[in-house]
């Protein structure tokens, strides 16, 4: 990869504004909402309900509640949106919208480009939630630029674009389209946590249950890491990248990767959360390396390359965190291990690949 490319890579991870390309056909969710006939003869009947399994009931019952769960009007920054019935062509705009759509139980149509694989944005945490089922369009708009006619000729009757970071004149466009729900205006843009995104996105799917017992199952976890490390309380933890011009990254205390740590009891030094405000992501000059000197710091890398120079640098050679081996490099690549586009994804999916992979990492970095 070219040095240039890199830098817009990196560049767009952080701001949540990669692209796409077209990939597969629309897939459809399978429609579980038929009725039941009332007509037949009573024998007919009998013997039906003879054959019925438990797992049939328990079908019914779930397509019966996600039915009754509409009409429903969700708000959002750019005011609310009404769904009237159960959507069945969902098209998610979000970065990260297609995981806990998934893990709802429903196949979108289409999912945005992020990062990685560029015929399928489908990555293996998310795999058995797809199952056998086609993969759904990958849609490629450069620049982050939503191409309205791809989204309209998709058909969808519901919009997800909670992780999209879209503006009022993108939303009020796509409100024409389809029913469109938003980020909510209590956090930054791409920084909406993911228990929000899932509790919101099962609610516009007519799932708000099932969403909260997802989110319910992560959290056990986070109480699990909490209470078997004890160590991780009040640590000073960064999340770094490079960027162009001698220049790095490191992710504020609204982005999703740098929550996963304060959620187990990591801290963020201060002068890094000043210098973030009110984005999701700061950036420092390489002299002020030193700002960068936590207990723990993990680099999100491409390639054994560049993690070599971020290594080699004289500057970052002086820091405590890296002669004591408190650094901690992730690939996130696509072509690697899964735990560093895992922890950039933090979604409802992805997180156990972070807990069963890093969580170790953590604990090495600190001994």
């Amino acid at each position: 990869m070219n040095k240039t490319r890199h830098i817009i890579i990196t560049t767009l991870i952080l701001l949540g504004l990669f692209t796409a390309c077209v990939s597969s056909g629309p897939v459809s969710e399978p429609d579980g909402d038929a009725e039941v006939s009332t007509s037949a003869p009573a024998e007919e009947t009998s013997i039906e309900d003879a054959g019925t399994t438990e797992a049939d009931t328990v079908t019914k019952d779930a397509a019966a509640q996600t039915a009754n769960a509409f009409p429903v009007t969700l708000e959002h920054k750019f005011g609310s949106t009404t769904i009237a019935a159960s959507p069945e062509r969902v098209a998610a705009l979000g970065y990260t919208d297609q995981d806990p759509i998934l893990a709802l139980g429903v196949k979108p149509v289409a999912i945005r480009y992020f990062f990685g694989d560029e015929t399928t944005q489908i990555w293996p945490w998310a795999q058995a939630a797809l199952g056998d089922t086609a993969p759904p369009t990958v849609l490629n708009m450069p620049h982050g630029k939503l191409n309205f006619e791809t989204i309209t000729a998709l058909q969808p009757d519901l919009i997800i674009a909670v992780s999209a970071g879209i503006t009022d004149e993108e939303y009020q466009t796509l409100a024409q389209i389809a029913p469109t729900v938003a980020q909510s205006d209590a956090y930054v843009d791409f920084g909406v946590p993911w228990q929000e995104q899932t509790k919101l996105i099962g609610r516009a799917l007519g799932k708000e249950s099932l969403a909260q017992e997802l989110v319910a199952n992560i959290e056990a976890r986070f109480a699990q890491a909490l209470a078997a490390y004890p160590e991780f309380a009040g640590a000073s933890v960064a999340i770094g990248a490079t960027a162009g011009e001698g220049q790095f990254y490191f992710s504020g205390p609204e982005h999703e990767r740098q929550r996963f740590l304060t959620s187990l009891g990591f801290t963020l030094p201060d002068d890094l959360t000043e210098i973030a405000g009110d984005s999701f992501f700061g950036a420092i000059s390489g002299e002020r390396l030193d700002l960068l000197d936590t207990d723990v710091l993990i680099w999100t890398v491409y390639s054994d390359e560049e993690q070599a120079n971020i290594e080699q640098n004289p500057l970052y050679r002086q820091l405590s965190v890296a002669k004591e081996g408190g650094d901690i490099f992730l690939d996130i690549s696509g072509e690697g291990d899964l735990v560093g586009p895992a922890l950039v994804y933090s979604s409802v999916l992805s997180l156990p690949v972070v807990f069963d992979e890093l969580v170790p990492q953590l604990v090495e970095a600190l001994s």
